[in-house]
């Protein structure tokens, strides 16, 4: 059987790493490479939105990657998730928002499902998608969604432990409200291990591991 290929675009450099590590232990025996810009996330910062030009540059990376040789795309950025939805479909090969196997997972795991965000280009792309799984799944749910205030600028600003206290401050406070939590930014897992365990009352999902974890099962399969 030949190897397969995964490609990931990123909008953080950020992430490389992270999904590196995945990657190397997940799927041991598929070839990786990475595409960034992480101009994506700050042009839909100042548009206010994701606008028609920024999801066209969201399908000519997704048409490189599949150039390049993929056999898979991983999208690792929520705030792009309905371009990615919308070119999946032009592209000869499988191509996965990051956040998809978190909301089937949190869809399955229980009806009361909090999203929790720094940022709203990102909370809002994410609860849709929940909504519309949980739809697809037959699921009636209760979706709280959740702004931290503040926590992305601390975070731009470089003051990770004031983002990883109002983050860990919503979480508690979330967690008595739900089944479950979606983290709608790989940023925010490491709070989430930061965590006491007496604090983590509900499952807490964060879209990385979950993603890699459905792709190595697609992939076994293939």
């Amino acid at each position: 059987m030949s190897r397969k290929t995964l490609a990931l675009i990123h909008t953080s450099a950020t992430l490389v790493p992270v999904f590196q590590q995945l990657c190397k232990t997940k799927l041991p025996n598929v070839d990786t490479f990475n595409i960034v810009d992480d101009s994506l996330v700050r042009a839909i910062g100042t548009r206010g939105s994701l606008t028609a030009d920024i999801a066209r540059r969201v399908e000519a990376y997704i048409t490189s990657a599949e150039a390049g040789g993929a056999d898979h795309i991983l999208v690792t950025c929520s705030s792009i998730g309905p371009a990615v939805e919308a070119s999946a479909p032009f592209c000869a090969v499988p191509v996965l928002r990051v956040d998809q196997p978190m909301a089937d997972a949190a869809v399955a795991a229980g009806r009361r499902i909090g999203v929790i965000a720094t940022l709203p280009t990102t909370l809002n792309p994410t609860s849709d998608l929940v909504r519309r799984r949980a739809v697809l799944a037959g699921r009636e749910i209760e979706l709280t969604a959740r702004l931290v205030n503040g926590a992305f600028e601390a975070l731009m600003s470089g003051d990770a432990a004031t983002h990883d206290a109002l983050v860990a401050a919503a979480l508690r406070e979330l967690s008595s409200q739900v089944d479950v939590i979606l983290l709608a930014q790989a940023s925010m897992a490491r709070v989430v291990d930061a965590l006491p365990a007496a604090e983590k009352r509900v499952p807490i999902f964060a879209s990385p591991p979950l993603a890699i974890d459905h792709l190595a099962t697609v992939l076994k399969a293939s």
